[in-house]
């Protein structure tokens, strides 16, 4: 039987093996998914291993996209984009090929919303990893304006600089914002400290999208405070866990899974609903 795991750590909290399991079970594919959690600096040779011993395929999550960005032998060019890698194929040819999921699990899940992003001006809010895998695909879909803001402004500005190319994006400090803005999004990690960026009350209205790519069973510390300044549309990043899921398993089977059920599968597992 087919083998894949999810690399992290910690990891043991992944829901991609309920996902996972899931999707093989709806598309009838014959596969196990399990987790893996070695050592911050044992994560290449764990890698290594796992694909010697006949692994097929593998997600990967905090800490190591990074690293699986430097460890695989060739990489699509939405990875080349992110700087990151979260998916692994071991391809026919031997050839261990290194994908990033994220952006295109995060359009997807803003579009199954009924969110419009071409024309729509878009805030992101940080300017690590997972602000650099989303960029590219948003820009995609022709905004007409991507603002990144970030506590350090010269990280936003170099990341502006180097998408500028792919479309109309530009850095601000928090300061600066002015909306309105039609959607805003946020990459960063404050949510799991409960913690908000630092974002003016007054750019939220009521027409506005918030999306937090984090996720809880309950509201993250940025939906509530969105919702407190009047914010209707308010979505965490479950939806995008169980997007970019598909997208991985699309790249390895070839089979596109739906979304739907599983999505409401997780919540339940999750208590949300």
């Amino acid at each position: 039987m087919d083998r894949y795991l999810v690399f992290g750590h910690p990891v043991r909290h992944s829901k991609s093996p309920f996902i996972h399991t899931l999707f093989a079970r709806q598309t009838q594919q014959e596969l196990e998914y399990g987790l893996a959690e070695p050592a911050v600096d044992e994560f290449a040779q764990a890698l290594r291993t796992f694909f010697a011993q006949g692994g097929k395929g593998c997600n990967v999550t905090v800490p190591f996209k990074e690293q699986a960005f430097t460890l695989v032998d060739r990489l699509s060019p939405r990875a080349k984009r992110a700087g990151a890698v979260n998916t692994i194929k071991l391809t026919d040819d031997g050839v261990l090929l290194g994908d990033n999921t994220d952006g295109a699990g995060l359009v997807a899940d803003l579009k199954s919303h009924g969110v419009t992003l071409a024309d729509s001006r878009i805030l992101l809010l940080g300017a690590g990893g997972a602000a650099r895998g989303a960029l590219a695909p948003l820009l995609a879909e022709l905004p007409s304006e991507l603002v990144i803001s970030n506590r350090t402004h010269t990280k936003a500005q170099q990341l502006a600089a180097e998408f500028h190319a792919l479309g109309p994006v530009t850095a601000q400090t928090y300061e600066q914002l002015a909306g309105p803005f039609d959607l805003v999004i946020n990459s960063t990690s404050a949510s799991l400290q409960g913690e908000l960026p630092p974002l003016a009350p007054a750019l939220i209205h009521t027409d506005i999208a918030i999306y937090d790519m984090m996720y809880s069973a309950s509201d993250t510390a940025f939906i509530s405070w969105a919702k407190q300044h009047g914010a209707r549309q308010t979505m965490d990043g479950l939806g995008m866990l169980v997007e970019q899921a598909a997208e991985a398993f699309t790249v390895w089977r070839g089979i596109r899974p739906g979304t739907k059920q599983v999505l409401r599968e997780l919540k339940r597992n999750l208590g949300v609903i």
